[in-house]
């Protein structure tokens, strides 16, 4: 069973002649065995999903509301990017969302303000936040019966190739706009930020930041991170039809953590890589070795290859690595190739 979709730029508020949105969703029932309700009941229970969604996703307001035209498709308020309700009034959205430039340095507020579904503006308070993986946690304030009427789990487990997802924001600051999608690479990698992204499929725009990513049973498996920008209106407005994604566990990592009233941390090798090519192959080698590198007894000159059985290819692989399945204080071993022998290091991780 899939859902698929034709969402173009334009469906999301703004296009290019000006013309009106248009939302078409085709929905796909493949099987030889269903019965006839089978694909109504599927269908069903997918809108409820979509619905549940929109009623958990908030708008992030910008810190100084600009002046907004009248308009038949927008908010008489300057939305800058989504975040989306877990429950409990705890709002999770895309550090790079909330950021604000004081003093010629990116600081994040104490404070933010949200609009929800059904426009009722909320204050919320900052729990946390981390610079690593590009998440920010705030808690609503004010009366209950305001904050978002419904709110969303994390999904058990990792997306894989091909999934059938959608996401609900405020491309451009318009919506919320409902989009659909594929999952492409889940091990992708990019400068923005130090873990692995997920590639999506699905056409998206500034805006879009910070919004969750979700299956067709509305559960929680990503962050809106990044786009690659393919179509432009204002200089300051970009869409693309490619995103990326910050993975559901590792976000869902640094949640738990945070409201635990404790710092998100992650493992530090204390090594510096370069790539050279040896041979027809390129490999990674060691151009500096600090703090527990250093203490292992690691040289420049080194060449990478595993790190507990697992090989290691890139120096991206290497921190992802570092970031899922590490903790600080955790003794790892790593196989490298010392001139002519290959030898194992062991090494205690220290933290950020």
């Amino acid at each position: 069973m899939f859902i698929r979709d034709r969402v173009l730029s334009e469906t999301l508020g703004v296009r290019m002649n000006h013309v009106g949105t248009n939302l078409i969703v085709f929905v796909f029932f493949i099987g030889l065995t269903f019965s006839p309700g089978c694909g109504e009941v599927f269908a069903t229970q997918v809108s409820q999903a979509i619905e549940q969604a929109k009623l958990a996703t908030v708008g992030i307001l910008q810190a100084e509301q600009l002046e907004i035209s009248d308009n038949n498709y927008g908010l008489p308020v300057s939305i800058r990017g989504s975040g989306i309700h877990i429950g409990g009034g705890v709002i999770v959205t895309a550090r790079h969302a909330v950021e604000r430039s004081e003093g010629g340095k990116f600081v994040i507020p104490d404070t933010i303000h949200v609009v929800t579904d059904d426009l009722v503006e909320l204050q919320a308070v900052r729990q946390g936040a981390n610079a690593y993986l590009d998440v920010a946690v705030y808690h609503l304030q004010g009366p209950e019966l305001d904050w978002p009427k419904a709110q969303v789990a994390f999904a058990e487990g990792d997306v894989t190739y091909g999934d059938q997802v959608f996401t609900v924001g405020y491309p451009l600051g318009w919506g919320p706009a409902i989009n659909f999608g594929t999952t492409g690479n889940p091990n992708t990698f990019l400068p923005t930020v130090h873990s692995r992204l997920v590639q999506v499929d699905m056409s998206v725009c500034s805006g879009n930041s910070g919004g969750g990513l979700l299956n067709q049973r509305g559960q929680l498996i990503g962050l809106m991170h990044a786009i690659i920008q393919t179509e432009t209106q204002h200089e300051d407005r970009r869409c693309g039809r490619m995103a990326f994604v910050l993975p559901g566990p590792l976000v869902q990592r640094v949640v738990t953590t945070v409201l635990a009233g404790k710092v998100p941390g992650f493992s530090v090798l204390g090594i510096q890589l370069q790539t050279l090519k040896m041979g027809s192959r390129w490999a990674l080698v060691v151009a500096k070795a600090t703090g527990p590198s250093r203490h292992a007894g690691f040289r420049k000159g080194d060449v990478l290859l595993a790190i507990n059985d697992v090989l290691i290819t890139t120096a991206a692989q290497l921190k992802n690595y570092l970031i899922e399945r590490t903790e600080p204080g955790q003794v790892v071993v790593l196989r490298i190739q010392r001139g002519d022998s290959q030898e194992l290091l062991s090494v205690t991780l220290g933290g950020s």
